[in-house]
Order: structure tokens, then C-alpha cells, then sequence
């Protein structure tokens, strides 16, 4: 067994880089922190939880959740608190692609959100499973 594996060490060494290879989409999926579009629409639907689209007004503006707020993350910190008051009933945070959404969660839970979460994905990931939006 081992002098198979000696001699025939780039067939091996193929073997193990595939499989990692292949391994590597989930592992990706399961590192990134965030809500799934099902658990946010459970969220949603069981918790009445707040959505909050970081994404700029022009943006918001070509679809976005339904009920959703649009602050923008540059101005998120200063107005998050402004617009939502209740602090402990969960908050949604949406945005194209899950990047920003990812930053504003760690802001709102420096204002003291205590459940804010992000829409891993972001919008795109939502219209991929199908989801309504609403235009404003």
C-alpha cells in the first residue's frame, strides 16, 4: 500500500486536490454567517422581524423586500436608532449582494441590536428562490 502510494504520488496528490475541490463550495456556504432566504422569511412571517435595505436610494428603488426600510450604510449608524425603536425584536439587513449587509449587522449590533442578521446572499440570492419584491 504505501509503495503504491510512493510510486503513484501525483495520482494522489490529483485525488486529494479534487476532493478538495469539491468540498470547497460548502465549506464557503457554511463559513459565511448570515440568514438563508427561508429563515428570513420565517423570521418575518413568525417574528415580525424589522427589514432594513442598506442599499443607496436609487437602488432601493428598483425592488427591494416587502415592508422594507432603505438606510443607507453610510448614514445606518446615525439613523438606525432614529428609525427603529424596538432594539430586541429582529432585524433583517439586506443588500445586493450580502457584503454590505454583513457590515451593517455589526453596527447594529454595536447600537445594541440584539438580533440583527444578515441576508446572506443579499437580494440576489432572494430573486434566485423566487421571492416577491416591491418597487417603489
Amino acid at each position: 500500500m504505501v509503495s503504491f502510494l510512493i510510486d503513484n504520488w501525483m495520482l494522489v496528490l490529483v485525488a486529494v486536490l479534487s476532493g478538495m475541490a469539491l468540498l470547497l463550495p460548502t465549506l464557503q456556504v457554511m463559513g459565511k454567517a448570515g440568514l438563508s432566504p427561508t429563515q428570513a422569511v420565517l423570521m418575518i412571517n413568525r417574528e415580525r422581524a424589522h427589514i432594513v435595505d442598506v442599499r443607496s436610494p436609487e437602488e432601493f428603488s428598483t425592488g427591494h423586500l416587502i415592508g422594507a426600510k432603505n438606510i443607507a450604510i453610510d448614514v445606518l449608524e446615525s439613523s438606525l436608532g432614529k428609525a427603529i425603536n424596538d432594539k430586541k425584536r429582529p432585524l433583517i439587513l439586506v443588500c445586493a449582494s450580502g457584503v454590505r449587509s454583513q457590515r451593517a449587522q455589526k453596527i447594529a449590533t454595536k447600537l445594541g441590536f440584539e438580533q440583527a442578521h444578515s441576508l446572506s446572499g443579499g437580494l440576489k440570492i432572494w430573486q434566485e428562490a423566487n421571492l416577491p419584491l416591491e418597487k417603489t
